[in-house]
């Protein structure tokens, strides 16, 4: 019977298990889980989300409070146009916060950085430049494009002297998203070297609509992979979203997947950065827990908990402190439907903004709970405690389990 480590993801004459824990941010997916994965001989994810802030809590740098600092006079301004990112400090925290990663990797796998093109800082190609750049820069094994289409990422890379050196794959949901993507890449002659394909039952943003229920992962990665093979391109499809047990795993590779992405059972890792009470929220979801919103600004649906405290919180855009969904022209959806919320009540006293939420503020305070669709079998994995607590689990435990189970078992922890 086969099992996930009977099968490896090649790149070129490099080995290693199809193993790949996803990029979740705020540091949910933390430089420790991602070096976890990199030991055990997969591929771990870190992610640039809110990069300032992650910096300024591993290293004690100072970041957000200069940011802070320089656009206090503006907190009360609804118009947040003049906030910009000091693009020589967002360099820095990027070269930090991925290098000392890189330098404290150990084992045959690899770390790769999850950039995400929504992320857009009131100056979107510019800090998606540095982004990319600096992440190279800082020695990071690969990058994965999330978030959006990343049409011009390609080329915002290509001056890079690792541009044909560093992995550099994208994250798709349809046949069509990758036919633009290599469309417009075309020119620069370089293929990614990987393509994960995240399916409807993802966590966090989703790339289809409130139809997502209408699609599934496998049809989806026949369909990329027929494509391919059509076109005689030879690029290692990943596949993501839902896959729950080592027997899922297997399936998709037995089917033609180079390797699969997986995230949600790493949230209850000791090395996950969720704080202890939130991991328990998560044990605890039953599964009409589980809900899928269009509460995101970035336009995307996202799939949470029903109980996360970011559903309907009113408080003031922080975009000062953050903003990093700042668009071009220094907008972003939330503020626009607190300012509708403050017409309505302009004392500005317990206020709810049910269409969107602060996303920077909530994720950088693990207060928008984002989450797999099976999440609720989390507490499938472990064992409860007298006190009705859930133990946690070590990232390597269930790296392994992934590794070597078969028929649908999940090795309980000890």
């Amino acid at each position: 019977m086969k099992r996930v480590d009977d099968f490896r993801l090649k790149f070129g004459k490099r080995e290693l298990v199809p193993i790949m824990i996803g990029g979740m941010g705020v540091d949910i997916s933390t430089a420790e889980l991602a070096l976890e994965a990199a030991r055990l001989g997969g591929i771990g994810h870190i992610s640039d989300a809110l990069v300032h802030d992650v910096s300024d809590r591993r290293f004690d740098t100072k970041y957000v409070k200069g940011k802070t600092k320089f656009y206090k006079a503006n907190i009360n301004n609804s118009d947040k146009s003049i906030i910009k990112f000091d693009l020589g400090h967002l360099a820095e925290a990027t070269k930090l916060h991925v290098g000392r990663t890189m330098e404290a990797k150990r084992g045959d796998g690899m770390v790769f950085v999850n950039v995400m093109e929504k992320l857009t800082m009131n100056s979107p190609r510019e800090t998606l430049q540095v982004r990319l750049n600096s992440a190279l820069d800082a020695g990071v094994d690969g990058i994965t494009l999330s978030a959006g289409l990343h049409l011009g990422s390609f080329a915002l890379m290509a001056d890079h002297p690792r541009f044909r050196d560093a992995k550099l794959g994208i994250i798709v949901s349809s046949v069509r998203a990758l036919q633009l993507f290599l469309r417009k890449t075309a020119r620069l002659d370089r293929l990614p070297d990987f393509v994960i394909v995240e399916g409807p039952l993802a966590g966090g943003h989703l790339g289809f609509g409130l139809d997502w229920a209408q699609y599934d992962l496998a049809t989806i990665v026949t369909e990329i992979a027929a494509f391919l093979k059509a076109e005689q391109l030879d690029i290692p499809l990943i596949a993501a979203g839902g896959i729950f047990t080592g027997s899922d795993a297997t399936q998709f590779l037995q089917n033609g997947a180079a390797a699969v992405q997986v995230a949600t059972r790493f949230t209850v890792s000791n090395e996950c950065g969720l704080p202890a009470k939130v991991k328990q929220e998560y044990f605890k979801a039953s599964e009409e827990d589980i809900i899928v919103n269009t509460i995101s600004p970035t336009g995307y649906p996202m799939r949470m908990l029903r109980n996360t405290p970011a559903i309907g919180s009113g408080i003031r855009p922080n975009c000062e402190v953050y903003g990093y969904l700042l668009d071009g022209n220094g907008n972003c959806g939330y503020i626009t439907a607190y300012n509708e919320q403050i017409a309505l009540h302009p004392d500005g006293k317990n206020i709810s903004v049910m269409d969107k939420t602060c996303l920077c503020t909530h994720m950088r305070n693990y207060n928008c709970w984002t989450c797999g669709s099976m999440t609720y079998r989390l507490k499938d994995t472990t064992r409860k405690a007298a006190d009705g607590s859930y133990q946690l689990l070590s990232a390597e435990h269930i790296f392994k389990d992934y590794q070597f189970s078969v028929e649908s078992q999940i090795l309980l922890p000890v």
